[in-house]
């Protein structure tokens, strides 16, 4: 029996595979003394039964994938079938152009997450961290040099930095209610069951999984939302199982016409009305007498970590988004790579405070708006497939667009790859970033600030902003995930090794280079009387070509239509950040004219 100190460097609330993850790679990659305190009893049910890829990448970077990978809880999945509208389902594989290009299948799991968590909780234990279960804490408060946590039996215990990784609920640490992230409100239904065909067995030209017998997600909308169906290995009486986990996202206001939370009536509706999944589920037999049920989605906290306080939220307890895309783990343990480098840069380095102020700030800001742009793509999707089921309660809720955006095929192989980085205009607009291809009446427009501000015309000069500097600073990759996500042609060399990586992630895990091995070199530009707490947009030159950028804008004022086509799709997305944040001044004109140069900036240390 583990035995509780008094002081540890880092206290987890949480034994999800955030919290679980994040402790093995603290335990794995430092000797700071750390305890996760959970207040279940493993095993326990959960919902969140499908991931997205780099959740294996994840998993090896902590150890727990071999683990995993020896248990029998888990079928492998290779993407996904959705079928949003009548004329045919859109398929993907995970990293898809990678795939026909290298032939090499990118992977994750299906899994009965009372099994997976429990290997990932003992994996934790496995690696010295301190794990009491049926340990609720109760009470967070700042003290001298860290923060004291009380426990359900009034134990006090103290820590240099709190992880709240505890699911979807208010945080202890940050003392307020959590924010919409959408304004729907849906309620998902489910059961288990056995005697069900697998998807990749649907016929038809458009299945790409059939041939070789590999298993994806299906996804179904219809008139009353949306249905998941996912393979898992689950024990049932004993015995473990292939089952399939079958769930209905719908608007709560409809169970007052359609009761799916009595089993026939869900059953029946599903056979009836969404015909892929009929012959699939028709000699389907629940292993459950009562449906499951989970409200609330998309939710986020107004701030994922404080330095001055040292609490940090983590998976769940900083954001959920609407699991369209089964993107809730992969979002979480991605989250906890990132925050061991935060937490080891924090308490077991020489870095300077004000880097280490850089580091926990760069997880808040970025993270915030990966979660918001991710959410807003999602509910750009809703918005979209509207136009399919003019009748349904469901999808008018969500609003219908005027017109077929047509941005599902070019958004959709990113979204299911959990890869829409802070860049989603790129991707939605084919590169162009041009935002008039999207619908003005649609989520994403109609929300302010999330990306790219609106365009200058080619005639307003462009010029750096008064009291605006740069420095160098480190940051934080983010989302950071390993041999997956990589939107730019590559090397050879790395093309290879990310091909070796996915044919064996344990084996040749070296081959790829973590991105949140450690933090990333960066210059921050921000206004120099705001000090550090004020604007600021990081830029990684090596990536986004920001500082090069910045010296063409130090040379003085530039029309806006001379210095686009001088920029990369990538400089022009630093522009649009620069120029929302209004670290640039926008001089409006009409024809070009003498104006007085602009101020220099400063290069600060």
């Amino acid at each position: 029996m583990t035995t509780m100190k008094q002081e540890y460097d880092v206290v987890i609330m949480g034994g999800g595979p955030g919290g679980s993850t994040l402790g093995a790679l603290l335990r794995k990659k430092s000797d700071l003394r750390v305890a996760l305190f959970e207040e279940a009893i493993f095993p326990r049910e959960h919902i969140g039964e499908s991931m997205a890829h780099p959740v294996t990448s994840a998993l090896e970077q902590s150890g727990a994938l071999g683990k995993v990978l020896a248990a029998d809880c888990w079928i492998k999945k290779y993407g996904g079938i959705y079928a949003w509208n009548p004329n045919g389902p859109s398929v993907t594989y995970f990293d898809h152009h990678r795939v026909t290009e290298d032939g090499i299948a990118r992977w994750t799991i299906h899994t009965d997450r009372a099994q997976f968590d429990h290997i990932l909780l003992n994996h934790a234990a496995d690696m010295g961290v301190d794990v009491f279960q049926g340990t609720p804490v109760k009470q967070f408060k700042t003290a001298a040099n860290g923060c004291v946590l009380t426990l359900a039996d009034g134990t006090e215990v103290r820590a240099k930095i709190f992880v709240d990784a505890s699911g979807r609920h208010d945080s202890i640490a940050t003392g307020k209610k959590r924010k919409w992230l959408s304004d729907y409100r849906n309620i998902a239904i489910w059961n288990h069951y056995t005697n069900c065909k697998f998807v990749q067995h649907l016929e038809g030209d458009w299945n790409i999984f059939r041939e070789e017998n590999v298993s994806p997600i299906g996804c179904f909308a219809y008139e009353d939302g949306w249905v998941w169906y996912i393979p898992i290995r689950k024990l049932v009486k004993g015995r473990v199982r292939t089952l399939h986990s079958v769930g209905l996202v719908t608007d709560p206001s409809i169970l007052k016409e359609r009761d799916f939370t009595n089993p026939d009536v869900f059953e029946k509706r599903l056979k009836e009305a969404v015909p892929l999944l009929k012959d699939l589920i028709q000699d389907a037999e629940r292993v459950d007498d009562q449906m499951l049920t989970v409200t609330n989605y998309s939710m986020l906290n107004e701030n994922f970590c404080n330095y001055d306080e040292r609490w940090i939220l983590l998976g769940d307890s900083a954001f959920f988004v609407d699991p369209l895309f089964s993107s809730g783990v992969a979002f979480a343990t991605g989250q906890a790579v990132g925050v061991s480098l935060i937490i080891k840069s924090t308490l077991d380095s020489d870095l300077t405070e004000r880097d280490k102020r850089d580091l926990w700030r760069d997880y808040d800001a970025r993270w915030h708006i990966t979660a918001e742009t991710f959410g807003l793509a999602i509910d750009q999707w809703y918005h979209d497939i509207a136009n399919f089921y003019p009748k349904s309660v469901y999808w008018n809720s969500r609003g219908r667009t005027r017109a077929d955006l047509n941005i599902r095929e070019a958004s959709f192989h990113a979204m299911v790859d959990t890869g829409i980085t802070p860049d989603l205009i790129r991707i939605l607009t084919q590169g162009s970033l041009d935002t008039k291809a999207l619908d003005k009446d649609g989520p994403f427009l109609q929300t302010q600030g999330v990306v790219l501000a609106q365009e200058p015309n080619d005639t307003d000069l462009i010029a750096i902003a008064p009291d605006v500097a740069i420095r160098e600073s480190l940051s934080v990759d983010v989302p950071g995930f390993k041999a997956a996500i990589v939107p730019t042609a590559l090397p050879q060399p790395v093309n290879t090794a990310l091909r070796d990586y996915w044919v064996n992630p344990i084996a040749n895990g070296d081959k790829i280079q973590a991105p949140l091995d450690k933090p990333l070199r960066c210059h921050r530009i921000y206004f120099e009387s705001q000090g550090d707490e004020g604007t600021q947009v990081p830029i990684v030159n090596e990536r986004d070509g920001g500082l090069h950028l910045w010296n063409i804008l130090q040379e003085g004022p530039i029309a806006y239509g001379k210095l686009k086509p001088r920029l990369r799709v990538s400089q022009q997305i630093v522009l649009g950040k620069l120029l929302h944040a209004k670290l640039l001044a926008v001089h409006r004109v009409e024809t070009t004219q003498e104006i007085e140069p602009a101020p220099t900036a400063t290069v600060g240390s």
